[in-house]
């Protein structure tokens, strides 16, 4: 195997091996404290991919987490959430310093979820597609909220199952999700300065973007491209700046877009399908709709406001 290709994690038994953990007792669901974890020297894959959503709050480690081409401290109070299929960098280890891990991980097969409710609405929970650079920075309270969940996840994962057993877990498992919604919002919210950085670094890129000569060629910019000029995921993206905005990531790319077309329409003598083609459009008619739709006026009758 390649040693760039991750390392694919199937079963939750598997994982629990390569820990160093007893066998889960349920296949498909587990809740770990993460200071019980013994991890054998050398038995934990470096890069992996695993078959199951991961939730992990860790507290303290002796290390950092990479992430792509970031190293991540994990140092109290920090979540972050994986969905099946997604990869997970290595934990690189301080080695002169004792093995410490704190804080609590769940982990959740898919097929847990099949046929209730749950299954159907993990969706909405964006953060999932967040990478572990855009982790959620939880206060002590709301760090206590989440441990306290995990506890009472554990305590019924623990107990004698009866069929009232997995509604249970999994209406506790849609309370913690509901909980980080909510954090993550208060985070959006919170962490001013390196926000509104973002804001500022989104509209010098769309400026830019726009004022390139390669338009015509290049095309309206897609979210992926402005996500990946700003080095976050794209829902990431989209979510805080609904938040700080009200606008999603592909309104604000509109926005920009129609800035640059009154400013076209307004100054020069082009036809509107000279502009529409300057701006990226392959048909002038979704240009036309687009503008109207933005500013209530055709792109000539916008021209005739000016004559």
């Amino acid at each position: 195997m390649p040693a760039s290709e991750p390392y694919r994690i199937k079963t939750i038994g598997e994982l629990h091996h390569l820990m160093g953990l007893p066998r889960p007792e349920h296949p498909l669901i587990s809740v770990i404290n993460l200071e019980e974890v013994k991890r054998p020297s050398g038995k934990m894959p470096a890069t992996r991919m695993l078959d199951f959503y991961s939730i992990a709050l860790k507290r303290h480690c002796n290390g950092n987490f990479k992430y792509g081409q970031h190293l991540y401290a994990v140092h109290g109070g920090i979540m972050y959430f994986v969905a099946p299929g997604q990869v997970i960098g290595p934990l690189i280890v301080d080695d002169t310093k004792p093995a410490q891990m704190s804080g609590w991980a769940l982990y959740i097969h898919p097929d847990f979820l099949w046929n209730t409710p749950l299954a159907k609405s993990m969706k909405r929970y964006e953060y999932f597609d967040y990478s572990v650079n855009e982790a959620l920075y939880l206060s002590e309270k709301e760090e206590a909220t989440i441990i306290g969940i995990m506890q009472n996840i554990q305590t019924e994962y623990f107990a004698n199952t009866d069929k009232f057993s997995q509604d249970i877990i999994i209406s506790m498992i849609e309370v913690l999700l509901n909980y980080a919604d909510r954090f993550y919002h208060r985070q959006f919210l919170t962490r001013k300065i390196e926000n509104h950085q973002i804001l500022d670094r989104l509209e010098d890129i769309l400026t830019a973007y726009f004022n390139n000569e390669d338009l015509l060629t290049m095309g309206l910019p897609s979210v992926q491209y402005i996500a990946e000029k700003l080095n976050i995921s794209p829902n990431y993206l989209s979510g805080l700046l609904k938040v700080l905005t009200g606008r999603n990531t592909q309104q604000h790319i509109q926005d920009k877009m129609i800035e640059k077309a009154k400013e076209r329409i307004s100054t020069t003598e082009l036809s509107v399908s000279e502009i529409s083609y300057e701006l990226g459009f392959e048909h002038p008619q979704s240009f036309s709709r687009l503008f109207k739709a933005k500013t209530g006026l055709s792109p000539l009758a916008f021209r005739h406001t000016f004559n």
